[in-house]
């Protein structure tokens, strides 16, 4: 995926620490909030995925890179795009941004799981989907 999918975030004062400086836990609830809009955007209807065939995504694995703090008010952008998926995985990389400078830079790696917590296939049109 050539063009990364772009998630717009604003940071509130919420978001920061006493310093004015986005906590670092933070850094992962943007991204979650971009994966599941880009996942929207795919055509893909996660409680329906759930529903219908007893699948959901979960995180099995994150690696992140704080290389540049965000602050109080400023304007943010999630940038997310596939690395590669597989029978049941999907790899991604997901960065954050500010004017183009990367601030949080992670490759975060999803698992599809069945209703019982045990790894499950992707289906074909979801796969299809990712590319």
């Amino acid at each position: 995926m050539d063009t990364p999918h772009r998630f717009p975030v604003h940071v509130y004062y919420e978001d920061t620490d006493l310093a004015g400086i986005v906590y670092y836990a933070n850094y992962l609830r943007f991204i979650e909030r971009a994966r599941t809009e880009w996942v929207r955007d795919l055509g893909i209807d996660e409680g329906r995925l759930k529903d219908e065939q007893g699948i959901v995504f979960a995180v099995r694995r994150v690696e992140a890179d704080y290389l540049r703090p965000a602050q109080f008010d400023e304007d943010l952008t999630v940038e997310t795009r596939l690395v590669s998926s597989g029978g049941a995985r999907v790899v991604l990389t997901q960065d954050v941004t500010r004017e183009g400078a990367v601030l949080f830079s992670s490759v975060v790696t999803l698992v599809a799981l069945s209703d019982g917590g045990r790894p499950a296939r992707l289906p074909a049109d979801l796969r299809a989907r990712l590319g």
